[in-house]
Order: structure tokens, then C-alpha cells, then sequence
């Protein structure tokens, strides 16, 4: 692997929270890699939603798919930047992994959650491979290297920041005390987090029927793709059409991407993987495609996430989740036994619900309450 030498490099990680001896045959980050996809918390997305709850259909994104979706065009700006792919791959694939059941269920445990710490998913997630896997007999979490972590906690509140510093000095939460920046992969898995979204709320509000392909036909940055496939094939329609234009949408945001981050790598000149911390993001968009994206995900906001729909969903989920967790609160042992005996209560409870899938949350609440809700 020829890495740029801005890069984040294995052989120079920063390492895990427990030393353990290297592997034969992989480097620290592959091992990151693969650790996560063996993970409960990565195989329990394939049930938790974007936009949509799960039961409302099987061909919408979940957050496996979208997940892979990050990873897929992480690698693809990462390679001609020289930078780690294996790294943007574990980074990417982990970054959704303290998500909870429903788009907007983490708005609903950060309420309930106010009094005792809070809820952040960004958090969660690298709570999960902290501390809450459970797979190995010398410790808890996955163990992941430092590079990894640190591209998994896209933000954090300077609370918990402050929490974190405290149990690792000079670590995980210390950027965002010092505000410095992440490794250049770390801040890669960002933009194609970015460009991932909304492309496939773009399919998905459009095979929904929540909005149509002529309505964001309009935007900007998706309506000059979409001419551009009439034009070279006049006879597309429907998916086909869609397909193409999204497709191309895509492919210009990382040929875009790829550009700028390469003229800002050039005019900034980092010599070393450290150098990048302390500078301002190096990873971007143009001015020109930032503005565009950003008409995109105003026109997403209010036709697609703020549809009748989709917000009569959110406050169902937001009320699974309530519920869920008023009543694990009241009853403990109505959770698995593994949660009942931790020392923080609400904790706990906020963990138990975080790791459910849509659907389990949803006959949770079911058994709990007496109530049906969400199908």
C-alpha cells in the first residue's frame, strides 16, 4: 500500500487502549475492519432504518446498507489521495453503530437521558466498540486502535468531551478541547457520509412516492445530471432514469471531492499525519458544489424529512422510545439480565434501547404497553 506520508499510517498508529500482539497477516486497521463487521452491534443495522422504519418496506436503505454505501465511496476518494483505505473502511462501517431504533429515536433518548448524562449517537457508537461488545475473554469492546476511534466520534459535545479526557488523558475527546482536527480519513468518511445521504434519500423519497423524480429535477446539483441522462439516452424513464442521474450525481461529488482535498493538501503542504490535526479541514467540496449540496439537503429537509408521513413515523418512534425506556426504568427486569445489574440505572436502560432493532423496539413496546404502534 503506497500511503502518502500525510497519511494515517498502521505501522505508526497510535494503538489500543490494551496492547495486544500483532497479527501475521494484517495490519492493525484491517484487523479494525474486520473486528467491526464481526461485530453484534454491525449485523443488528440490517434492522434499523434511515428515513423509514423498517417495517414500512424491504427495498429502503437501512443503516448496513448505508453503511457499506460510506465505505464504498470513502475508498473510492481515499485511493487517489493515497490515504488508508483500510482505515476509511473500518471507520466507515462502525460509524452507525450507536444508533437507535428510528430516524429520530436519539432525539427521544437524549430527552430522557437530559438528567443523566445525555444521548449522543456518535458517542454511543464508540461506546459500543468500547465497552458494550462483548466478544473477547481479556476485555470489553472490540479494542479498536486509536485512528479508528477517533474517526467514529465525528462529535461530541464538550461535556463529554471533558468525560473523556478525564478517563484517557490526551485522547479519544481531546480535539475537541484543543479544537484540532482528525486524521485525513477520519475527516474523508465525513464528506462521503455526506454525499451517501443524499443520494439515497433521493431514491428512496422517490420510490416512496414522498416526493417525484420532477420535483428534484428543480435542484440544482441533481437536475443538471438528470438533463444530462435525457439527453445521451432520450428514451430513459422511471428507475432507469433515476438510477442514471443519482449514479452521475455520485460519481461528481467524488471526482469533486478528490480535486478539492487534493488542491488544499497542495497549498497547505502537510509533511506528516500529525501535521493534518493541526490545520483547518484539509478533506472539502468546492465553494461551488458545497452551495449546490446545500440546496440539495434544504429541498430534502423540507419535502422528504418533513413530509406528513415521515413526521407522523418520527413521533411514533420518538414515543417507542419513551415508552421503552419509562418502563425499563420502572421494571428493570423486564431487560436481559446483563443490563439489570449495571450500577447506573438509566444508563443501561439508554444502552438496551440504543442496541434494538426497529423491530424488536417496536414489539418491546407492544409487550410493555398493551399499544401497537408503527404497524
Amino acid at each position: 500500500m503506497n500511503l502518502a506520508a500525510y497519511a494515517c499510517d498502521p505501522a505508526r498508529t497510535r494503538g489500543r487502549r490494551r496492547p495486544e500482539a500483532p497479527a501475521p497477516t494484517r495490519t492493525e486497521f484491517q484487523r479494525d475492519r474486520d473486528r467491526i463487521v464481526h461485530s453484534t452491534a454491525f449485523r443488528r443495522l440490517v434492522y434499523k432504518t434511515q428515513v423509514f422504519l423498517n417495517h414500512e418496506g424491504d427495498l429502503f436503505r437501512t443503516r448496513l446498507t448505508h453503511s457499506i454505501e460510506v465505505a464504498q465511496l470513502a475508498r473510492s476518494i481515499a485511493r487517489p489521495l493515497a490515504l488508508n483505505e483500510d482505515l476509511v473502511e473500518a471507520i466507515a462501517l462502525a460509524h452507525d453503530l450507536g444508533h437507535t431504533p428510528g430516524h429520530a429515536g436519539q432525539d427521544a433518548l437524549d430527552e430522557c437521558m437530559r438528567a443523566h448524562g445525555g444521548f449522543e449517537h456518535n458517542l454511543q457508537s464508540l461506546r459500543v466498540v468500547d465497552k458494550l461488545e462483548e466478544r473477547y475473554p481479556d476485555f470489553d469492546g472490540l479494542n479498536l486502535c486509536f485512528e479508528t476511534r477517533e474517526g467514529i466520534l465525528k462529535h461530541c459535545s464538550r461535556a463529554n468531551a471533558e468525560r473523556l479526557e478525564r478517563k484517557e488523558p490526551g485522547g479519544i475527546g481531546r480535539r475537541f478541547l484543543d479544537r484540532t482536527q482528525p486524521g485525513l480519513e477520519a475527516q474523508l468518511c465525513n464528506v462521503a457520509d455526506e454525499i451517501a445521504y443524499n443520494a439515497h434519500d433521493i431514491d428512496d423519497g422517490v420510490r416512496s412516492g414522498l416526493i417525484t423524480l420532477e420535483q428534484v429535477a428543480q435542484v440544482p446539483l441533481f437536475g443538471e445530471h438528470h438533463r444530462a441522462a435525457m439527453q445521451e439516452h432520450p428514451q430513459l424513464q422511471g428507475r432507469r432514469l433515476l438510477y442514471e442521474a443519482t449514479r452521475r450525481m455520485l460519481s461528481a461529488q467524488v471526482y469533486d471531492a478528490i480535486a478539492a482535498t487534493q488542491a488544499r493538501i497542495a497549498q497547505a503542504a502537510p509533511a506528516h499525519e500529525d501535521d493534518v490535526r493541526r490545520m483547518p479541514a484539509l478533506v472539502c467540496f468546492t465553494e461551488d458544489l458545497r452551495a449546490r449540496a446545500a440546496e440539495l439537503k434544504s429541498f430534502l429537509f423540507h419535502n422528504l424529512y418533513r413530509h406528513p408521513r415521515v413526521t407522523a413515523t418520527t413521533a411514533q418512534a420518538q414515543e417507542v422510545v419513551r415508552g421503552l425506556f419509562a418502563c425499563y426504568v420502572d421494571k428493570p427486569q423486564e431487560m436481559q439480565a446483563g443490563y439489570t445489574a449495571r450500577e447506573d440505572l438509566h444508563r443501561a436502560v439508554a444502552d438496551y434501547i440504543a442496541g434494538m432493532t426497529d423491530r424488536f423496539a417496536i414489539r418491546e413496546h407492544e409487550r410493555l404497553t398493551g399499544r401497537r404502534l408503527l404497524g
